[in-house]
């Protein structure tokens, strides 16, 4: 749930036979994509690849709260990464010191404002066309 009492549904990833503390990762995006799309494909793959991963629908979209559905909000949005990272670091198998994020598209703007708002970050990635950006 994020600050604005919104519930957030999220799909869980996870690395095969993982027995310690995992870096972690939130991933959501585009605008109008749900997490059983593109960013749930990135999810598992960066569980296949050691993070334990969520991919979550933002509010008003897909099975997340809001209403009117189908709103964008780049104040709620940022938001509802921000409790995608909040929820990870208090998971017991996730190694709160090392939480990534990755906005795809239009989201790399909501990933920008929680690396502002959040301040430490293990790694930030913005995908879109030609580019990605990694601290």
């Amino acid at each position: 749930m994020n600050r604005y009492g919104i519930t957030l549904a999220a799909d869980m990833y996870s690395p095969k036979d993982a027995k310690e503390k995992l870096p972690a990762i939130a991933v959501s995006g585009p605008f109008g994509a749900v997490k059983e799309q593109c960013f749930g494909l990135y999810a598992q793959t960066m569980a296949e690849r050691g993070y334990f991963a969520i991919a979550f629908d933002p509010s008003y979209t897909g099975e997340s709260g809001g209403q009117p559905r189908y709103m964008a909000s780049p104040n709620i949005n940022t938001e509802d990464f921000m409790a995608a990272v909040d929820f990870l670091s208090v998971k017991n198998n996730v190694d709160a010191e090392k939480i990534s994020i990755i906005g795809i598209y239009s989201w790399g703007g909501m990933a920008l404002n929680v690396a502002i708002l959040k301040g430490k970050w293990s790694r930030l990635v913005r995908h879109g066309k030609k580019r990605s950006i990694s601290n």
